[in-house]
């Protein structure tokens, strides 16, 4: 058994010494066929909630309304959920009722693409009624059964399938792209958070160039917050190193700047970012427009930081398909010859100002702080009190 199994196995185990089937199943037996790094490792049974919670010293029951039970090993929780089916969706999202049964293939049945239906028991042998694997081998996502009814039932299940090509390179299965192509509109039907959840995974895929031309021949580009005429501009994208993003600012950056808007923050309001995800992506916007005008100087290195610059420089090398490593490393170098990295490292302060002015405090205060610390980062002032002092008292005299 491979490694991120080792340790529930033990739930298996348990449950089937009481009489209960009891399988690995979904994205972890995915990535573990796709070769890719396994995240949480869930468990479907025959066990009803109920029993699964006497059989375990240490569970909590989160979702138990819908069969789903946390089981906590050596303080790693592990989803463990009832068979079911589900029936009567509403909002496009949510099943109306929810009926626990005894079938593997029933409950396989109700999950959304084909290689994420399939389980696998403790011996490693693969339960596969879908055709998941054929699926996987062949690079494909197709749905489970027939994609009208799947994307009908949860309208996201489109923007998944679209942000499973991003990150794995596979291509959509000819009727599961006509029925994106059909269903659309129902992305309207579905949060903001959502969308904005799966399309922050989609563009910071290895393949989002993929993804984006996805978004294009499906329409659904068209039901995503602010996108409707942005059919040219994500054509454009498309054509961009997407492969060397690392990070979702350096992905929401590089996306904002090519579709060239007018107002970035009530763009990135319309999709419910964080206020402080909006303000970092706003400054790394900022920056990169300054550094392709002027190049890198002292005062933007600075102003972003290292972090900041570093994703700065990550954007502007795909727009201009430079050499990132190389450029990384001299940013690097030079942030570290910054006499300053921050105000905080200033030796004086705003009382010292106050001290030495005899004056009351007032905007001036601010200025005068802010002009010593762009002199400072710019080495026509030391960082240290007597030649602070020196110049101030010289320009209050002014």
């Amino acid at each position: 058994m491979f490694e991120p199994f080792i340790k529930p196995l033990h739930i298996l185990n348990t449950l089937h010494k009481n009489g209960h089937e009891a399988y690995f199943v979904g994205g972890a037996v995915r990535d573990l066929l796709l070769k890719r790094p396994i995240g949480d490792v869930d468990i479907a049974t025959s066990a009803l909630p109920g029993e699964v919670m006497e059989l375990f010293p240490r569970t909590l029951d989160v979702g138990i309304e819908h069969g789903t039970v946390i089981v906590l090993i050596e303080r790693t929780p592990y989803e463990v959920t009832t068979f079911r089916t589900e029936e009567g969706y509403e909002d496009y999202r949510r099943p109306k009722s929810v009926s626990f049964i005894k079938s593997l293939s029933e409950d396989l049945k109700r999950r959304d693409f084909t290689m994420n239906a399939i389980a696998m028991d403790t011996k490693g042998t693969l339960i596969d009624p879908y055709h998941g694997q054929e699926a996987i081998n062949e690079n494909l996502i197709e749905t489970v059964g027939d994609p009208q009814e799947r994307f009908t039932e949860d309208a996201l299940r489109m923007m998944r399938g679209i942000r499973f090509v991003s990150q794995l390179g596979f291509s959509l299965g000819q009727s599961t792209k006509d029925a994106m192509m059909k269903n659309g509109y129902l992305l309207k039907e579905i949060s903001i958070e959502r969308i904005t959840k799966e399309f922050e995974k989609m563009i910071t895929g290895s393949h989002a160039a993929k993804g984006l031309l996805l978004l294009l021949d499906t329409d659904l580009y068209k039901y995503l917050p602010n996108l409707e005429g942005a059919g040219d501009s994500l054509s454009k994208m498309a054509k961009y190193r997407w492969d060397s993003i690392t990070t979702k600012t350096e992905a929401w950056v590089l996306f904002s700047f090519l579709l060239t808007i007018e107002s970035l923050k009530s763009f990135l309001k319309m999709w419910k970012l964080p206020n402080k995800q909006m303000n970092e992506i706003i400054k790394n916007v900022r920056g990169l427009n300054a550094v392709l005008k002027d190049g890198w100087t002292i005062e933007v290195l600075y102003e972003l930081g290292l972090n900041d610059a570093l994703q700065v420089e990550r954007v502007r090398s795909i727009l201009t398909s430079e050499d990132v490593l190389i450029n990384l490393d001299k940013i690097q170098v030079q942030y570290n010859f910054l006499p300053i990295k921050t105000r905080a490292e200033l030796v004086v302060n705003g009382n010292d100002l106050l001290n030495w002015a005899k004056e009351k405090p007032g905007p001036w205060v601010s200025m005068y702080l802010t002009e010593i610390e762009k002199k400072i980062v710019t080495n026509e002032l030391q960082n240290d009190r007597a030649s602070i002092k020196e110049w101030f008292f010289r320009c209050k005299l002014k």
